[in-house]
């Protein structure tokens, strides 16, 4: 998935998550966009990549694109650096959230992910498309629509 499809994946599960949660929504929507991009640190093209071009090559040149940024062992380290460093309980969550969104639209392309490294087994849904084709794009609206469903539920409580 192209890099706008993670963001609106970040936004959308964030949102989705806050419905049943006590989390500062904006934090843990505004952290779920950047946790949606970080396994893409691998690639030196992301959006993030091209940010921290240093470290993405260093992270690509170690593990290769779609295999240990892409795992739940990552989410997990992820997770403690997170807990032990970050204290705004919306923020580590929403960094999560994201990431594992990132996840879930990965194993929906072609090439799916690492998700189990270091066991080198691929994981992707049985169905699957291409990364920039015209059936992200679907995914993209669909994505869309779901973050406005969701945001409309949590965010009317502010008006």
């Amino acid at each position: 998935m192209t890099g706008k499809t993670h963001i609106i994946g970040g936004i959308t599960a964030s949102l989705a998550f806050a419905q049943t949660s006590n989390y500062e929504t904006v934090l843990l929507v505004g952290a779920g966009v950047v946790g949606a991009l970080i396994p893409d640190i691998c690639h030196g093209g992301s959006k993030i990549g091209r940010k921290l071009p240093l470290l993405s090559k260093i992270i690509s040149t170690l593990f290769g694109h779609r295999s240990f940024t892409h795992s739940l062992l990552f989410l997990f380290l992820i997770g403690i650096l997170l807990n032990s460093f970050v204290t705004n309980e919306s923020i580590v969550a929403g960094i999560l959230v994201g990431m594992a969104s990132h996840y879930i639209l990965d194993m929906a392309t072609k090439n799916g992910i690492k998700l189990l490294y270091p066991i080198k087994v691929t994981v992707r849904f049985p169905i699957t498309t291409k990364t920039g084709g015209a059936v992200e794009d679907v995914v993209f609206a669909a994505l869309s629509l779901l973050t406005v469903y969701f945001g409309y539920g949590v965010f009317t409580s502010y008006f």
